[in-house]
Parts: C-alpha cells; sequence; structure tokens
C-alpha cells in the first residue's frame, strides 16, 4: 500500500472516531494510526485536518445524514445560549460546532478574550456555575486554561462539554483571519446566528455567502 493511501485509510478509521465516539482530531488520527499500523515499514503521515474534515463529512454523508443536521442545530443553540451568558468575554465558537460536522458527540468549542485570564473563572463562579479546569495549546503554541462547564441539552437528552479556552485580548484580530482556503474558523454571536439562520432557510435559498465552509 502507498503511503497516500495508507494516509487516507486512516482519515477514514479517523473520521469514524470523530463521529461514532466524540474524540477530537488529534487523539482520533493517533488511534487510527495505531489501529491500521502494519507490523512492518515506516508509519504512513497522518492526515492533516483538512484532510480529515473531509473524511468526516463523507462519513456523516454515508452515515448520518438523517440525524446530523438536527443535532448540529442544538448543539449551536447551545453554543449561542453560553455565548449570551458569556458576552462579557467577546466569545467566539470554533471547532465541529461551527465548522458544521458536530454530532451529538461533540463538545462546544467556545473562545474566550480577556485582559486576565482569571477573570473568566471568577464570572463563573459568581454565576455560580461548576466547572473544571484543563489545557489546551494556544495561539502562539503556549499552554492556555481551558475551562469545562458540563450542561444539559433537552433537545439531545445527553450532556453537552462546553469547553471554554481563555485567551488574551489581544489575540482575537490575529484568530479573526481566513484560513487557507479562505473560511472562517471561528465567528462571535452574530456569525453564528447567521449561518443557523441560513441552515433553517427554504431549501431554494442561497445561504452560502454566510456558511464557514
Amino acid at each position: 500500500m502507498c503511503p497516500s493511501d495508507a494516509t487516507h485509510d486512516i482519515a477514514a478509521a479517523a473520521a469514524r472516531l470523530v463521529v461514532e465516539e466524540g474524540l477530537e482530531y488529534a487523539a482520533a488520527k493517533r488511534r487510527a494510526a495505531r489501529q491500521l499500523a502494519g507490523s512492518a515499514g515506516r508509519a504512513p503521515p497522518l492526515p492533516d485536518n483538512d484532510q480529515l474534515e473531509q473524511a468526516v463529512r463523507e462519513y456523516i454523508a454515508i452515515f448520518c445524514a438523517e440525524t446530523q443536521a438536527a443535532e448540529l442545530a442544538a448543539l449551536r443553540q447551545v453554543a449561542l445560549a453560553w455565548m449570551e451568558r458569556l458576552s462579557a468575554f467577546r466569545p467566539h465558537l470554533c471547532g465541529a460546532v461551527w465548522r458544521g460536522t458536530a454530532t451529538r458527540l461533540s463538545a462546544v468549542h467556545l473562545e474566550l478574550y480577556a485582559d486576565d485570564s482569571k477573570s473568566a473563572e471568577i464570572e463563573l463562579l459568581n454565576q455560580r456555575i461548576a466547572y473544571r479546569v484543563a489545557s489546551t495549546t494556544g495561539p502562539r503554541g503556549e499552554t492556555v486554561d481551558q475551562l469545562i462547564i458540563d450542561t444539559t441539552c433537552r433537545e439531545l437528552q445527553t450532556i453537552v462539554p462546553v469547553c471554554l479556552t481563555v485567551l488574551d485580548h489581544d489575540d482575537l484580530r490575529g484568530r479573526l483571519r481566513p484560513d487557507r482556503h479562505g473560511r472562517s474558523e471561528r465567528g462571535d454571536r452574530s456569525a453564528l446566528n447567521s449561518l443557523m439562520q441560513a441552515s433553517a432557510a427554504p431549501a431554494g435559498s442561497n445561504p452560502s455567502n454566510t456558511s464557514p465552509t
């Protein structure tokens, strides 16, 4: 098997893990690579995030076409509610819920921007919101705080993790640049509302101008 074929197989296997088990991209790629590793020879290159996202979209189209749209809409409602609740921190939605590939096992990823990283924690304490502290990689490769809230999604009858990544206020401008394909990787409440309205529009309308993909 040539490296490109093996990389494609890893992407397909990782896509199943993302959709069926709710794994994040990095973890899904690593597990898929281990599962498909041959007994000899060099390990094939892992798919990049664009390749994996395309594989996730293909998997959803085949196996989740009847359920995914409703699940995505419910998760976007969860995101919108928390963005309104934390509006003082200029929240931006990113990840699968923003990109349109989320299913019921996906987490909601919000980026918060503040001059003091602890101010978001103080706000959660003031609102008596239970959370746990984790960490993730920031825009410059540094470790930054991530606050995780487990919230109930009534539409899906499940608990949804809302992951709040707290970034410096000055990071926001750089985070709004489009990716190499010209697509937005995150959006504020107004942008999310536009996405939700476009998704709810009749079949004959043209929502392409508001889609992040």
